[in-house]
Protein backbone atom coordinates (compact mmCIF):
# COMPACT_ATOMS: atom_id res chain seq x y z
CA UNK A 1 0.00 0.00 0.00
CA UNK A 2 2.77 2.46 0.93
CA UNK A 3 4.49 1.83 -2.41
CA UNK A 4 1.34 3.00 -4.15
CA UNK A 5 1.22 6.16 -2.05
CA UNK A 6 4.86 6.90 -2.86
CA UNK A 7 4.29 6.24 -6.57
CA UNK A 8 1.20 8.47 -6.53
CA UNK A 9 3.06 11.35 -4.85
CA UNK A 10 5.95 11.06 -7.32
CA UNK A 11 3.57 10.86 -10.28
CA UNK A 12 1.61 13.94 -9.20
CA UNK A 13 4.83 15.85 -8.62
CA UNK A 14 6.18 14.90 -12.05
CA UNK A 15 2.90 15.85 -13.71
CA UNK A 16 2.81 19.18 -11.91
CA UNK A 17 6.42 19.91 -12.85
CA UNK A 18 5.91 18.87 -16.46
CA UNK A 19 2.99 21.28 -16.89
CA UNK A 20 4.99 24.37 -15.96
CA UNK A 21 5.85 27.13 -18.40
CA UNK A 22 9.49 27.44 -19.45
CA UNK A 23 9.58 31.25 -19.03
CA UNK A 24 9.31 31.29 -15.24
CA UNK A 25 13.01 32.09 -14.68
CA UNK A 26 14.75 29.22 -12.95
CA UNK A 27 11.59 27.36 -11.98
CA UNK A 28 13.00 24.00 -13.14
CA UNK A 29 16.31 23.01 -11.56
CA UNK A 30 18.31 19.83 -12.07
CA UNK A 31 21.43 18.86 -10.16
CA UNK A 32 23.54 16.60 -7.98
CA UNK A 33 24.52 16.62 -4.34
CA UNK A 34 26.01 14.81 -1.38
CA UNK A 35 24.81 14.03 2.13
CA UNK A 36 26.46 13.07 5.39
CA UNK A 37 24.01 11.14 7.58
CA UNK A 38 24.16 10.04 11.23
CA UNK A 39 21.77 7.91 13.27
CA UNK A 40 20.12 9.55 16.29
CA UNK A 41 20.30 6.48 18.52
CA UNK A 42 23.49 4.64 19.35
CA UNK A 43 22.95 1.21 17.82
CA UNK A 44 24.94 -1.40 19.74
CA UNK A 45 25.60 -4.99 18.82
CA UNK A 46 24.68 -4.67 15.15
CA UNK A 47 27.02 -4.90 12.20
CA UNK A 48 25.62 -1.87 10.39
CA UNK A 49 26.80 1.58 9.40
CA UNK A 50 25.74 4.26 11.88
CA UNK A 51 26.86 7.15 9.68
CA UNK A 52 28.12 7.70 6.18
CA UNK A 53 28.00 9.61 2.92
CA UNK A 54 25.51 9.32 0.12
CA UNK A 55 25.05 10.85 -3.33
CA UNK A 56 21.88 12.16 -4.89
CA UNK A 57 20.33 13.28 -8.13
CA UNK A 58 17.88 16.11 -7.57
CA UNK A 59 15.14 17.97 -9.40
CA UNK A 60 13.15 20.95 -8.13
CA UNK A 61 10.27 22.94 -9.49
CA UNK A 62 10.34 26.38 -7.80
CA UNK A 63 7.85 28.75 -9.53
CA UNK A 64 7.08 30.85 -6.45
CA UNK A 65 6.96 30.61 -2.68
CA UNK A 66 5.82 26.98 -2.93
CA UNK A 67 7.69 24.33 -4.85
CA UNK A 68 8.22 20.61 -5.34
CA UNK A 69 11.35 18.52 -5.04
CA UNK A 70 12.21 15.03 -6.27
CA UNK A 71 15.44 13.35 -5.21
CA UNK A 72 16.95 9.90 -5.62
CA UNK A 73 19.62 9.22 -3.02
CA UNK A 74 22.15 6.39 -3.32
CA UNK A 75 23.78 4.69 -0.34
CA UNK A 76 26.31 1.88 -0.62
CA UNK A 77 25.67 -1.50 0.95
CA UNK A 78 25.94 -1.46 4.73
CA UNK A 79 23.31 1.24 5.27
CA UNK A 80 20.85 -0.16 7.80
CA UNK A 81 22.59 -3.51 7.48
CA UNK A 82 21.72 -3.87 3.80
CA UNK A 83 23.76 -6.30 1.73
CA UNK A 84 23.18 -4.37 -1.51
CA UNK A 85 23.20 -0.68 -2.48
CA UNK A 86 20.11 1.24 -1.36
CA UNK A 87 18.26 3.77 -3.54
CA UNK A 88 15.88 6.21 -1.89
CA UNK A 89 13.37 8.04 -4.11
CA UNK A 90 11.75 10.92 -2.25
CA UNK A 91 9.29 13.73 -2.93
CA UNK A 92 8.80 16.86 -0.84
CA UNK A 93 6.90 20.14 -0.79
CA UNK A 94 8.98 23.30 -0.40
CA UNK A 95 7.96 26.55 1.27
CA UNK A 96 10.08 29.70 0.91
CA UNK A 97 12.91 31.24 -1.09
CA UNK A 98 16.45 31.66 0.19
CA UNK A 99 15.70 30.22 3.61
CA UNK A 100 13.19 27.42 3.13
CA UNK A 101 11.44 24.53 4.84
CA UNK A 102 10.19 21.31 3.30
CA UNK A 103 8.30 18.16 4.27
CA UNK A 104 8.08 14.93 2.34
CA UNK A 105 7.99 11.18 2.00
CA UNK A 106 10.38 8.61 0.58
CA UNK A 107 11.09 4.93 0.35
CA UNK A 108 13.91 2.42 0.17
CA UNK A 109 14.65 0.29 -2.89
CA UNK A 110 17.22 -2.46 -2.59
CA UNK A 111 17.78 -5.92 -4.00
CA UNK A 112 14.92 -5.58 -6.49
CA UNK A 113 12.13 -4.46 -4.17
CA UNK A 114 10.79 -1.56 -2.11
CA UNK A 115 10.76 -1.65 1.69
CA UNK A 116 7.26 -2.00 3.15
CA UNK A 117 7.44 1.19 5.26
CA UNK A 118 8.16 4.68 3.87
CA UNK A 119 10.17 7.30 5.71
CA UNK A 120 9.06 10.86 6.33
CA UNK A 121 11.35 13.86 6.29
CA UNK A 122 11.55 17.45 7.46
CA UNK A 123 14.08 19.67 5.74
CA UNK A 124 15.42 23.18 6.28
CA UNK A 125 17.96 24.93 4.15
CA UNK A 126 19.46 27.94 2.47
CA UNK A 127 19.18 28.04 -1.33
CA UNK A 128 20.83 30.86 -3.27
CA UNK A 129 21.96 31.71 -6.78
CA UNK A 130 25.72 31.18 -6.82
CA UNK A 131 26.18 32.22 -10.46
CA UNK A 132 23.56 33.08 -13.06
CA UNK A 133 21.29 30.00 -13.34
CA UNK A 134 23.42 27.97 -10.89
CA UNK A 135 22.00 27.44 -7.40
CA UNK A 136 23.67 26.14 -4.24
CA UNK A 137 21.46 24.48 -1.65
CA UNK A 138 22.86 23.81 1.84
CA UNK A 139 20.39 21.92 4.01
CA UNK A 140 19.68 19.68 6.99
CA UNK A 141 17.16 16.83 7.10
CA UNK A 142 15.50 14.95 9.91
CA UNK A 143 14.18 11.59 8.76
CA UNK A 144 11.67 9.48 10.68
CA UNK A 145 12.46 5.92 9.63
CA UNK A 146 12.51 2.21 10.45
CA UNK A 147 15.15 -0.11 9.05
CA UNK A 148 13.47 -3.43 9.86
CA UNK A 149 13.19 -4.72 6.30
CA UNK A 150 16.54 -3.59 4.86
CA UNK A 151 18.76 -6.15 6.56
CA UNK A 152 19.25 -9.88 6.68
CA UNK A 153 18.93 -10.46 10.43
CA UNK A 154 15.87 -10.68 12.68
CA UNK A 155 16.56 -7.60 14.81
CA UNK A 156 14.18 -4.69 14.20
CA UNK A 157 15.98 -1.34 14.24
CA UNK A 158 14.02 1.87 14.71
CA UNK A 159 16.18 5.00 14.65
CA UNK A 160 15.79 8.37 13.01
CA UNK A 161 18.63 10.07 11.17
CA UNK A 162 19.97 13.58 10.81
CA UNK A 163 21.53 14.52 7.50
CA UNK A 164 23.62 17.51 6.45
CA UNK A 165 23.88 18.06 2.74
CA UNK A 166 24.59 20.28 -0.22
CA UNK A 167 23.40 20.25 -3.80
CA UNK A 168 24.22 22.24 -6.90
CA UNK A 169 21.41 22.74 -9.41
CA UNK A 170 21.26 24.33 -12.84
CA UNK A 171 18.14 26.22 -13.86
CA UNK A 172 16.72 24.80 -17.08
Amino acid sequence: MNRWILALVAGVALGFAGGARADEGGAHRLGVGAHYWQTIDNIKGHDIDKDGFSWLATYQYRPGIFGLGLDVEWKEKGFAGSTKDVYEPQAYLIFGHGLYAAAGIGGYYTDGEFAKDPFYLLRAGFDFELLPSIYLDIHALYRFEEWGDLKNNDTDIDTDTITLGAAVRIAL
